[in-house]
């Protein structure tokens, strides 16, 4: 007799460690995503029940795994796939599963699908998060600012297309892994962001970028020759590392340079590190690395500004964005002044940079220091009216208050 929490717990463990693998292997004779999760999560139901009698079994990814493929079997011999409660003990051999092989990771298979140019761009973030991680569904749509029901349409279309268009769960010909990588990597990166920006306060274990964070080394575990690979597991490392000083003991924001770095997590930081230095071996320098490297650049006390600009001019030369060029900015205003900030602000041509939060942050933050005090004041108060994070629009206002100091 083993204790239910105990069963509970080595299930959870088993959800979080195999989802992907195990639904992997179960979707790809059929290409059937839907009707893998389903048997999957029947075949964890029947965990968590008889395992407090039978014991844990000494394989549980092959015992999960065996049970699923034949509720899968169930379903497909009823009449018009109604579910039964038919499976038994006599659909497999408890000697047979303990000593199966291994099982093989097909994860990799499982996120190029997602990324197949079949499926709508917009969703194949959610659809890796969804299948690979397990993620729900509404957890997913809350990160995406998206209705559950909504989400769950998207989902459940992208899983039918992938079916009805007979996708195959295999790795594609170099060239068009080539060509599928990039939105793999960003759909990992697309779900860090987006977490970074909505849940600032929440615990590690509950946001999306923990699950970012292990999406992208697993990557690194299936594609370890991918400079961009690991430079992506390399950037979201560093950026998660520093997360703990977001924000204070009392819960307020804390700016980059204000942080407290013995509140940094160093193991991390050195897996991050570690990461980027095997990136770099390879001599083949892309966006990921370069973010990588500004987010370690960022990562030392006393920050070599010098540095950081090169990479950022590196980063906007390979990949330009509003954001890498707001940050540029920033820097040219530390280096050589705030005039020559504002005018590299000034010199970005992105319509949707009256929009962006940072962009007038940055501003407001330059024209303090260029003692423009009321203009500073004027930019402050956009800033905050863009600014979705409560705790940041609180620092902003005691920017903007310290002003009549």
């Amino acid at each position: 007799m083993v204790q239910p929490v105990t069963v509970q717990r080595r299930v959870a463990d088993l959800f979080r460690d195999s989802y992907g693998r195990l639904l992997a292997l179960l979707a790809a004779p059929t290409r059937d995503i839907a009707a893998a999760e389903d048997a999957l999560a029947d075949a964890l139901e029947r965990a968590v029940d008889r395992w407090p009698t039978d014991g844990i079994p000494a394989n549980p990814e092959a015992w999960v795994l065996t049970v699923a493929r034949n509720r899968m079997r169930d379903v497909w011999k009823s009449h018009a796939y109604r579910m039964t409660d038919s499976l038994s003990e006599n659909h497999y051999s408890p000697t047979e599963v303990d000593e199966m092989p291994a099982i093989p990771d097909r994860r990799l298979e499982l996120m190029l699908v997602c990324a197949h140019p079949a499926i709508a761009a917009n969703v194949r973030t959610p659809l890796m998060l969804a299948t690979v991680l397990g993620v729900q569904v509404a957890a997913i749509a809350q990160a995406f600012a998206i209705e559950p029901a909504a989400m769950a349409q998207r989902l459940v279309r992208a899983k039918k297309r992938i079916r009805d268009a007979g996708v195959p769960f295999l790795l594609p010909e170099r060239e068009d892994l080539a060509a599928r990588l990039p939105a793999v990597l960003e759909a990992v990166y697309g779900a860090y962001a987006i977490d970074w920006q909505l849940t600032p306060q929440a615990a590690p274990i509950e946001t999306l970028s923990a699950e970012a964070l292990h999406l992208a080394m697993v990557l690194t575990e299936l594609l370890p020759d991918e400079p961009e690979v690991l430079g992506l597991a390399a950037l979201v490392c560093l950026s998660e590392a520093r997360k703990p000083a977001r924000r204070d003991l009392a819960g307020r924001f804390v700016a980059l340079d204000e942080q407290d770095a013995t509140r940094w997590d160093s193991a991390l930081i050195a897996r991050g590190e570690g990461l980027l230095r095997r990136a770099h071996g390879f001599g083949r320098p892309g966006r990921f690395q370069y973010e990588a490297a500004i987010q370690s650049a960022h990562c030392s006390r006393p920050t070599d500004r010098e540095s950081l600009r090169k990479l950022y001019r590196a980063l906007v030369r390979v990949a330009p964005s509003l954001g890498a060029a707001v940050a540029l900015a920033a820097v040219e205003g530390q280096i050589d002044g705030p005039d020559a900030g504002l005018r590299a602000l000034d010199a970005i041509a992105d319509p949707a940079a009256g929009r962006f939060q940072p962009t007038w942050s940055t501003r407001a933050h330059l024209l303090a220091e260029a003692g423009r005090t009321e203009a500073a004041a004027d930019a402050y108060r956009v800033a905050i009216g863009l600014t979705v994070d409560q705790g940041v629009a609180d620092y902003l206002r005691e920017q903007l208050t310290s002003l009549s100091r």
